[in-house]
């Protein structure tokens, strides 16, 4: 598959705001980084059905999808910000136009739940979408400098990325050493699994994997983990980025269960691939933001992350 880079965003240009997933909860945020946008230069859409209520979702599938494809068609928007992930993203793959998304590529920002929608568009259309912030979840008016200018700098340069730096540059740590270089994939790791066995399952041959996660006990993460080594994920990608793990604890009325850190060095100490971890990427307030399918360099012997071109044209 070609890859596609969107254009760059620009001050003055529109963004537009949608639910592919859940409705977004936390409105006064929402309000408020909408805001922070319009201070910097920005126009907004709001997408037609973005607080609409069907159970979980924000709307019904159709409601949804058409918030979607309205959007891609939309000549004046020029990047879609994603309110919120949530849950119902996986039930749009097999709906959605991807031959509309592929004659007007633009820039896709979410994670979480979205990672269904982000790893189905780039399979079925090169596109390459950011792995970030959204705005009923993220804070964007209290990020810090490292992590503001890693989110706009990725999508309105069209020069090299290079090092992605932490938060307040904390440092990457190492559990195998080495380095490796390929295209960056993931995202949320039950979401990635989810996909496994469809036809939106990734191609992680020479891939870098990034994973991240939430709310999901020890046990749960093995079966996870061991899934990707049955399905000989491990032995096709050429290196691992972990993202945050947050709130993955063990049911702290049982003496039976192993942590989340044995889990990982079971599964991935040995491996004969760079795995780095400590990457300040998911459901935190301090997020970074990666763009999903372009060349990445990891280098766990020298602690960094590396993007070897630029995420838009």
């Amino acid at each position: 598959m070609k890859i596609v880079k969107p254009k760059k965003l620009s001050p003055g240009d529109l963004i537009g705001i949608i639910s592919p997933a859940s409705n977004p909860e936390n409105l006064e945020l929402l309000d408020k980084n909408i805001s922070y946008f319009e201070k910097l230069g920005y126009r907004i859409k709001l997408g037609k059905n973005i607080y609409s209520e069907d159970g979980f979702y924000a709307g019904n599938i159709t409601e949804r999808l058409d918030d979607i494809h309205t959007m891609f068609k939309d000549k004046d928007v020029k990047a879609i910000f994603c309110t919120r992930g949530g849950y119902g993203s996986t039930k749009l793959l097999d709906k959605l136009n991807y031959s509309l998304i592929k004659k007007n590529p633009k820039i896709l920002v979410g994670f979480s739940d979205l990672t269904a929608v982000q790893l189905a568009i780039l399979k079925k259309t090169g596109l390459i979408t950011f792995s970030g912030p959204m705005p009923a979840v993220n804070d964007f008016s209290k990020f810090d400098k490292d992590a503001e200018e890693n989110f706009w700098e990725i999508m309105t340069k069209s020069k090299k990325i290079g090092k992605i730096q932490n938060p307040s540059k904390e440092n990457f740590y190492s559990l195998n050493k080495g380095s490796a270089e390929g295209k960056l994939i993931g995202g949320n790791l039950s979401i990635l699994i989810s996909l496994m066995g469809t036809t939106f399952e990734p191609d992680f041959k020479d891939k870098i994997l990034l994973i991240e996660e939430i709310n999901e006990p020890p046990y749960k993460i093995d079966r996870m983990f061991n899934q990707l080594r049955l399905a000989k994920v491990f032995n096709k990608i050429k290196g691992v980025i972990f993202g945050r793990f947050v709130d993955c604890y063990e049911n702290k009325t049982s003496k039976r269960s192993l942590n989340l850190n044995e889990i990982i060095i079971e599964y991935f100490q040995g491996m004969k691939i760079p795995v780095i971890y400590n990457l300040k990427h998911g459901h935190i307030s301090q997020t970074i933001t990666l763009p999903l399918g372009i060349n990445c360099k990891v280098n766990s012997s020298r602690g960094f992350v590396e993007f070897t071109e630029s995420a838009v044209t």
